[in-house]
């Protein structure tokens, strides 16, 4: 494996629908040879060397090998190649589970504690994770129940997996006239393509569905876009859905939980499914009063234009009303219109602006590796030095616009694990991150919103601490920490969209590339805590919402989603609504 740059350390010209099969066969077979040696060990020959240390050198394996196997399903352009991606999957989904429940393995583990050696932290660290993650899987309770423990975990990762994949192939379009668009600026309803009927279409892709929720004063286009973008994959989703709260609740009482809350939230910060409950309840009650100003300062805007425009006004905030009043209030209160803003962050200038602070914030190099090749052709690569002694750390790839097929949110991926090799050598991390910003047009580069200038340095954030990480043991390498610690270092980061050097430096109008002006950084700035209530009530709502249904045997998420947002927020929700897995 390369260990420096100049040159893509995944060759990914190898990763086609025959050779990703064979790559995922021959990692198995690697996998199982290892656990079958560690599990065939008596107690007098079990030391370091042959069980944490094959063990941990195992993990690096893996990690190193799957995760580029199965990122495919979520960026191919091949749909045959991602479907072969989402069988990979599935398939060693599944073989993790079963290596996950192996008992042999487990009893080696449980030997080497009991001989209490002399580890480094590291070490120590994954012998108490392999552990307790042994009893997680139920491999102290008998055989019948572990045997069941683990066709529940089989079952559930088929169906998350299904899940995601059905979001990922989702393609549902509406049609409309250009009336039916109206507020909606001149060159987004110029770029949409048209049908024979010179009707637009307009898809339920982020850069779609975000313009129209905010600036289309036409309430039931509004409306008809909000219902289809918060019932995508409604028919295969909801079932799947409901399977796995029901799935969840039986694995943990079956583990000896009370809940699948319970069971999550042992190996979190929180410690506890209480401890979340009161959390939330107490934050809710300090937002209550700023949620009910806000949220009468969004009726007042809707009643003053239903005034103005002879529309009916039905005294609500349905969630069509939502993001398109949150914005009046921004344009009326602040004079913050997201729409001027945007010539001055074309995509190119913000990814330099980007690039250029976070070197200088961490101390890196970045050297973009020209015409490198990847699963699709708008894709850059880079690597990444340290600059105070120019060792390559790994790279990052940037896939910033939609296709049909792709992920449809903004995230990173890892691909390789920053981590320690056998002989204590670095193995470079590789990350990928994955956006959909509106794509270039033939007179305009891809301009972006202030909010998606701020959710780039977010993802990008992620991408650091993926390539950042200093650790031996690849377990704990990146972003693989805590999960409700993991979101904390990208949302630090992104403070600094919110101040005038980073925001001149990501800056520089499309035409003359001038940077944003001063009047327009402190209207911005002064805009911030806008709908603040709202928009931290509406983050305690969907963890309530997750806390709730995995407190229940079985659940129906979308009426209990429903009742949240008309409790807590005040808002009419459609009746179905799309959820995470």
């Amino acid at each position: 494996m390369a260990n420096e740059g100049g040159k893509a350390i995944l060759n990914w010209s190898e990763y086609n629908k025959d050779n990703v099969k064979k790559l995922s066969t021959e990692l198995m077979k690697r996998s199982r040879a290892t656990y079958d040696s560690i599990g065939s060990l008596s107690a007098d020959d079990v030391s370091y060397e042959n069980t944490l240390k094959v063990i941990a050198e195992e993990e690096r394996d893996f990690a190193t090998t799957e995760p580029a196997l199965t990122f495919l399903q979520h960026v191919s352009e091949d749909s045959e190649l991602r479907d072969v991606s989402c069988g990979i999957d599935k398939e060693l989904s599944e073989f993790c589970v079963e290596m996950s429940m192996r008992q042999d393995v487990f009893k080696s583990v449980l030997e080497l504690q009991k001989q209490n050696p002399s580890l480094d932290p590291e070490e120590q660290r994954l012998l108490d994770r392999l552990i307790r993650d042994g009893k997680r899987n139920g491999l102290h309770l008998s055989n019948e129940l572990q045997e069941k423990v683990k066709g529940l975990k089989k079952k559930l990762t088929q169906l998350e997996i299904e899940f995601n994949k059905n979001l990922g192939e989702e393609k549902t379009s509406f049609e409309f006239s250009q009336e039916e668009l109206s507020g909606l600026p001149e060159d987004f309803v110029k770029a949409l393509d048209r049908t024979d009927a010179n009707k637009c279409i307009v898809t339920l892709k982020y850069p779609h569905f975000i313009p129209v929720a905010q600036k289309g004063t036409n309430p039931q286009t509004r409306a008809t876009l909000e219902r289809g973008f918060n019932s995508r994959c409604k028919a295969e989703n909801e079932p799947i859905l409901k399977q796995l709260i029901k799935l969840r609740n039986e694995r943990a009482s079956l583990l000896g939980y009370q809940t699948h809350a319970d069971f999550i939230t042992e190996v979190r910060m929180a410690k506890s499914a209480k401890a979340v409950e009161t959390f939330l309840a107490d934050l809710a009650g300090k937002l209550k009063p700023l949620v009910e100003k806000d949220r009468k300062e969004l009726i007042r805007f809707k009643s003053e234009e239903c005034q103005e425009c002879g529309m009916t006004d039905d005294g609500k905030i349905n969630a069509w009303d939502f993001a398109y009043y949150c914005n009046m209030v921004k344009e009326k209160n602040y004079a913050v219109d997201q729409e001027k803003y945007r010539p001055y962050f074309p995509l190119p200038t913000v990814t330099k602006g980007l690039l250029d602070i976070y070197q200088q914030l961490l101390g890196l190099k970045f050297s973009e590796i020209k015409s490198a090749e990847a699963w699709s052709v708008d894709v850059q690569l880079f690597d990444v030095y340290e600059l105070s002694d120019g060792r390559f750390l790994g790279q990052f790839y940037l896939d910033l616009y939609p296709r049909d097929g792709k992920y449809g949110h903004a995230a990173c991926f890892g691909l390789q694990p920053g981590c320690s090799y056998l002989d204590g050598t670095r193995q470079p991390a590789i990350a990928a991150m994955v956006a959909n910003f509106t794509k270039p047009t033939a007179d305009k580069p891809s301009l972006l919103n202030h909010r998606e200038v701020e959710t780039y340095f977010h993802e990008f954030g992620h991408v650091m601490h993926q390539i950042c990480s200093d650790v031996k043991i690849c377990r704990f390498s990146g972003t693989s920490v805590e999960r409700d610690f993991v979101e904390a270092p990208s949302q630090m980061l992104e403070n600094w969209c919110w101040e005038t050097e980073p925001l001149k430096k990501m800056s520089g109008h499309y035409q003359d590339g001038s940077p944003l002006p001063d009047d327009m950084i402190r209207t911005l700035v002064a805009s911030r805590n806008a709908n603040a209530g709202l928009l931290n009530m509406r983050q305690i709502v969907l963890a309530t919402l997750d806390q709730r249904i995995h407190c229940m045997p079985e659940a129906d998420p979308a009426t209990v989603y429903s009742e949240l947002m008309l409790s807590l927020m005040g808002i009419y929700t459609t009746p179905s609504m799309e959820l995470s897995p």
